[in-house]
């Protein structure tokens, strides 16, 4: 049970590591910037390791983006929900559709309306009402084209069989 725990650590580490590398390569929509490896990460990680490694690569991401000024608070509500919505959903039932739509809901519904409260409480009035209207859009256009650039990838994985492999060696 270590050994598989160690293994799950390890990649989602790396799977981290792609994010916060990963958010170089975002654009701006309105208020937010849209970093779509962060929503293929959350897929990969609920696909592989479960929803809770998935929710905490992506706080780790969240986190280690803030510091280095890479992304702003909304990374947090951005990532997070994603990743546990998508975890959840294709740990109750396998089904890759429904985690990328669950990816996709969870962001930017729930992050986008949970971008909200943040704005107020740590970014000044100003930004409330900004967030309200202009971050669900953004949310929605980022995790959309991360879910594609994932889902490309894992009915890739899943038609090579690769994806089985991968999952049996980290379920040992």
């Amino acid at each position: 049970m270590t050994k598989t725990n160690t293994k799950k650590l390890a990649i989602a580490g790396v799977f981290c590591a792609v994010a916060v590398v990963g958010s170089l390569f975002s654009f701006p929509v309105f208020g937010s910037k849209c970093s779509p490896v962060q929503h293929m990460v959350n897929i990969l990680c609920a696909v592989l390791l479960g929803p809770s490694y998935g929710l905490g690569a992506a706080f780790a991401a969240a986190l280690i983006r803030n510091l280095l000024g890479l992304g702003s608070l909304m990374a947090f509500p951005g990532s997070m929900f994603g990743a546990l919505v998508c975890g959840v959903v294709y740990a109750k039932t396998k089904n890759i559709l429904g985690t990328l739509i669950g990816e996709v809901f969870g962001t930017a519904i729930l992050g986008g309306l949970c971008a909200y409260p943040i704005a107020i409480f740590f970014m000044g009035q100003s930004a409330a009402g900004l967030a309200f209207y202009a971050y669900i859009i953004p949310f929605l256009i980022s995790t959309a084209a991360g879910a594609i650039i994932s889902g490309v990838l894992i009915y890739s994985l899943k038609k090579t069989g690769i994806l089985h492999t991968m999952q049996e060696s980290l379920d040992r």
